[in-house]
């Protein structure tokens, strides 16, 4: 068993033991995941790009915390819609592989449409 499966076990585990299934729609676990990836960010809210890049013990600790909801979340939801997540990360990679060649797109920050 992967390490992502076996979180995806003790996820199943806590919120069973907790009766909190009904709460865990696809819906609910989308717009939770929507606010902790919210929080995330307020951890480089007024940062500039240099200051982001080398945050300070306290700071990184904090955007650890919101990273592991973010991962929590998805993982869940990820289960409750029987997508396998890092299948799906793959095929999405391919895709972008395919979107944005490296000829094209190596140094561009341009959207695949416009290279």
């Amino acid at each position: 068993m992967t390490e992502l499966e076996q979180l995806r076990e003790q996820l199943r585990a806590f919120s069973a033991e907790r009766d909190w299934d009904q709460f865990h729609s696809p819906k609910n676990l989308a717009m939770a995941l929507s606010v902790e990836a919210g929080e995330l960010l307020e951890n480089f809210q007024w940062l500039t790009e240099e200051q982001s890049l080398s945050l300070g013990p306290e700071a990184l600790a904090a955007a650890g915390d919101e990273v592991a909801d973010v991962l929590l979340y998805l993982i869940r939801l990820c289960d409750q819609l029987g997508i396998d997540p890092v299948a799906a990360a793959q095929r999405k990679l391919l895709a972008n592989a395919r979107k944005y060649p490296v000829d094209k797109a190596r140094g561009n920050s341009k959207k695949y449409t416009e290279l």
